[in-house]
């Protein structure tokens, strides 16, 4: 459970180098050992025994194991280790750890404990600067890895932008750790604790409203005679609930007595407030911490619920709990450090509250919800179901276009494949030279030309020889015609006896 964040921070006895928690811890483990020895060493007077001679050089002292320092309690917030790390490293130096003496709960929440920052030695801000930047390469891969979790690989992630979200550091400096940080990691951790119980509330809100809106639309899909019969199956397992002993308040003093009486196996008669504080103060810092009280209350709850009854639901249960803890803390707890000393427990056992308490209505006779709230509950839930049918209308439309165009895109590779083909036969078709000339003796082989290439070679040659003169050209021009034609006869006759001649 959580643990608040002030807990760390109002300090009043202080040990060298550890906090006054862990200084109440040790000096608590301190007093039951050196009571213990004392014990064990009467008893070995009293004992009458035959001394027997021991070889010391046969014996071996057991090893020493160095005691670890009790582990810190969960906050329960998402960053949780930044904010013990961060802790941690600050108690290491001396002149923080005197102003934590000196600083009371206010002025830390206020940010002037934050100031103090500036004097702190480098070695700690260096080690600050360190865990600050493996805070934010560790937000950096979170909101990588849900960014590709919602489908957008594709898109470059504005890294600055999504740490803004992150109120408990300055994104702006990711580098080093300021005063601007500790600033923020304080105010945001104790407005995160003060509201989680709100918060709660209404998670479990919406889950009852869930349940119930289920169950509602379950009896939609039966018939007349099954509705009936489920309706009836409920009300029967209602009934069922309800009937249990007797709870007693929280924090009273029936309720303490039987914790007493049947867990600590004690008689009630004998019941002493400061003896039972001690005994289930179980990590021995002089607090009763959130997770202790819980545990005081199992005894009562077990007359609620049993994890094998289909009437009892377990996350009621859990709620139950917490409610009983959030009481306790709001009637006992008077500086509001979400801790409940010895002495704020001990004038608690004299208020009439106490002595006399009202009765304890548990979560069957308190709804979570109002008629209100499930009905906005409900058209919230049906605004929602459109908006995700209009969602899936828009997505099955896409893959319908999205499937036009691949068959589009298909027969558009058909035919450029088919064109492709046909350019390769149509390549592979190469025109067959024309057969080889065989010269026999000094005879000069002949180029077989057809009718028009003789026809533009004679013209070529005509252009090729002008005349000097003009009347020359028109005398001889008749002749030139007479010789072309008689030329392209005797090639005809050539051509058609199988001779070869020479143009």
């Amino acid at each position: 459970m959580l643990t608040s964040f002030t807990a760390h921070f109002q300090f009043r006895e202080q040990g060298p180098g550890c906090s006054r928690i862990e200084f109440k811890m040790c000096c608590n483990r301190a007093f039951h050992t050196c009571w213990f020895l004392l014990l064990l060493l009467v008893q070995l007077l009293c004992v009458e025994a035959v001394p027997i001679s021991i070889d010391k050089t046969k014996v071996k002292e057991p090893e020493k194991k160095p005691e670890e320092p009790p582990a810190s309690v969960d906050t329960g917030l998402h960053y949780d280790r930044y904010l013990r790390e961060v802790i941690d490293f600050l108690e290491k130096d001396q002149h923080f750890r005197e102003k934590l003496h000196n600083t009371d709960m206010e002025d830390i929440k206020q940010g002037k404990l934050a100031k103090e920052l500036d004097f702190v030695s480098h070695h700690v801000r260096t080690k600050l600067d360190e865990i600050k930047r493996q805070e934010v390469n560790r937000l950096r891969t979170l909101i990588k890895a849900k960014h590709d979790l919602e489908g957008g690989n594709d898109i470059a992630v504005d890294h600055q932008a999504l740490l803004k979200q992150f109120e408990y550091l300055n994104h702006m400096n990711p580098h080093t750790f300021e005063v601007e940080d500790l600033d923020r990691l304080i105010k945001s951790a104790t407005n995160d604790l003060e509201n989680y119980d709100k918060d709660r509330h209404e998670e479990f809100k919406k889950y009852e409203m869930m349940k119930e809106h289920d169950r509602q639309e379950h009896l939609k899909t039966l018939d007349e005679d099954e509705r009936k019969k489920e309706v009836d199956h409920y009300e029967e397992m209602k009934k069922k609930h309800a009937d249990h002993p007797k709870v007693n308040h929280p924090g009273s003093q029936n309720q303490l007595k039987e914790v007493w009486e049947e867990a600590d196996g004690l008689d009630p008669e004998d019941f002493d407030p400061k003896t039972f504080f001690n005994l289930h103060d179980t990590n021995g810092d002089g607090f009763f911490d959130e997770q202790e009280l819980e545990a005081l209350f199992t005894k009562e709850l077990e007359k609620i619920y049993d994890p094998t009854n289909e009437e009892d639901d377990m996350v009621e249960m859990e709620e139950e709990r917490l409610r009983m803890r959030e009481h306790v803390m709001n009637e006992v707890d008077s500086n509001k450090d979400r801790l409940v000393s010895l002495n704020e427990f001990l004038v608690a056992t004299k208020k009439k509250e106490f002595l006399e308490p009202d009765s304890w209505e548990t979560l069957e006779q308190n709804q979570a919800y109002t008629d209100d709230e499930m009905r906005e509950f409900e058209e919230h839930l049906a605004l929602q179901e459109q908006d995700l049918n209009q969602k899936a209308y828009d997505l099955h439309k896409q893959r319908e276009e999205l499937e036009r165009q691949q068959d589009q895109l298909n027969a558009q590779k058909i035919e450029l494949q088919q064109a492709v083909e046909h350019m390769e036969k149509i390549k592979s078709q190469k025109v067959e030279p024309p057969p080889e000339v065989h010269v026999n003796g000094d005879e000069i082989p002949v180029e077989h030309h057809t009718d028009n290439q003789l026809h533009f070679e004679k013209e070529a040659q005509l252009q090729a020889h002008q005349p000097a003169a003009q009347d020359a050209q028109q005398e001889h021009h008749g002749h030139l015609n007479d010789d072309l034609a008689q030329g392209v006869s005797q090639t005809h006759q050539d051509v058609a006896q199988g001779h070869h001649t020479v143009p």
